[in-house]
């Protein structure tokens, strides 16, 4: 199997080990707390379930200033964005050596990981701003990713952590939510050597499944993973569990039998374009897959980004030999009313847009929404069931 990013054996920060668990949770009880805010929460959940390996915890100053400014660590090591524990105040937690991390999207804020703080710093207004406009290419504050960034504060508490649970996401998606570490044991177990990954934050509709049956094919991979995030996302954005029911009717329906692993991770969208698509790169390498879709727009928002600004980045800012998992670049994909099935729009250069079927996002939500069917050409009808039974119960509201 491919190895994880920057080692030969994954480390996961979560700690498995009951007797150590037990003696963490004990030792928290009495140590100057932390209470996170949702970005940092989801990077100790990354850290947990081994999808950030090799880093071993929050990153300092430096290699925060580093990586966004050059891509690698003060030490050299290949990372795409920041992994920083940001706060606002630190006041409870000076001059303490180790910290419980509370987790802000719990009822309760209960324990989320203890830290060993190795340095709490502080960042300039200005080194935010040139860091915001390094993973972003903006400083927008219509930017989801940009608003969240500059307001998290600019206390940065450094130091590896030691993570005692995964938040919301293993009770809330019990059958989606799942660990690097999960992932690599079912490749194995599955036998697979190639695996082809498919990173969603929306329903999947028929586009979406024929890339995914066209990239497994051109590159030969035993499976693939569909692999949705969780977290945090814009408003607007449809929900993780409307999605992840929509997901696995596709895949049960349409998709040949033990050829899909259907998954989820805990992390709150950036929407950092080309950086968030390398970073897509890092942790599905951890998870053990081949291959990576990245798509037209992989990661984006709005027209911050160029359509292939995603799959540029690995070209011109990821060194050879940074990574070992391989990127399958996809253009647009959709039904073609002349050959009668879906395609990459590049593959069809007679065609004209008028001879795709490719309604907006916009008429796809009105349309659902008064509960009219959408073209079979464009989504799956079980599929788009599902999302008008979303989208007419939002009207209601």
């Amino acid at each position: 199997m491919i190895k994880p990013h920057g080692s030969d054996r994954l480390d996961p920060r979560f700690v498995y080990d009951t007797e150590r668990h037990h003696a963490l949770s004990r030792e928290a009880e009495s140590l100057p707390s932390l209470l996170l805010n949702s970005a940092a929460a989801a990077n100790a959940v990354m850290l947990g379930a081994g999808y950030f390996n090799p880093l071993a915890g929050y990153m300092n100053k430096a290699d925060a200033l580093s990586v966004a400014a050059t891509l690698h660590t003060t030490g050299g090591l290949f990372w795409p964005v920041p992994v920083v524990n940001l706060t606002s105040d630190a006041a409870a937690i000076r001059g303490a050596k180790r910290i419980a991390l509370r987790d802000p999207n719990v009822p309760g804020n209960p324990v989320l990981a203890v830290q060993t703080v190795e340095a709490i710093e502080e960042f300039s207004e200005a080194e935010i701003t040139t860091m915001a406009e390094q993973i972003f290419r903006t400083l927008d504050p219509k930017h989801p990713g940009v608003s969240t960034f500059t307001g998290l504060g600019r206390i940065v508490v450094s130091g590896p952590v030691e993570v005692l649970n995964f938040s919301y996401f293993q009770q809330d998606f019990p059958d989606t939510f799942r660990t690097a570490v999960e992932i690599r044991n079912e490749i194995a177990e599955r036998g697979w050597q190639k695996v082809v990954a498919f990173q969603t934050r929306n329903p999947m509709h028929r586009a979406h499944e024929e890339l995914c049956k066209m990239a497994k094919e051109a590159v030969g991979a035993d499976g693939i993973l569909i692999h949705m995030l969780l977290g945090k996302l814009k408003a607007g954005d449809i929900p993780a569990h409307v999605r992840d029911a929509a997901i696995r009717k596709m895949v049960e329906l349409y998709f040949p039998a033990n050829t899909v692993m259907i998954t989820g991770y805990g992390f709150d969208m950036l929407y950092a374009g080309p950086r968030e698509a390398v970073l897509h790169a890092v942790f599905r390498q951890n998870c053990g897959c081949t291959h990576l879709i990245v798509g037209r727009d992989h990661a984006g928002v709005g027209s911050y980004y160029g359509a292939f600004d995603a799959q540029t980045i690995f070209d011109e800012q990821v060194p050879a030999g940074a990574l070992a998992i391989q990127i399958f670049r996809a253009d647009n994909t959709a039904y073609s009313k002349k050959l009668h099935r879906v395609v990459m729009m590049r593959d069809a250069p007679d065609h004209a847009q008028e001879d795709f079927v490719q309604p907006s996002g916009t008429k796809v939500r009105e349309m659902l929404a008064a509960g009219q069917d959408l073209p079979i050409e464009f989504a799956r009808p079980e599929v788009a069931r599902i999302l008008m039974a979303y989208y007419q119960e939002e009207a209601k509201q």
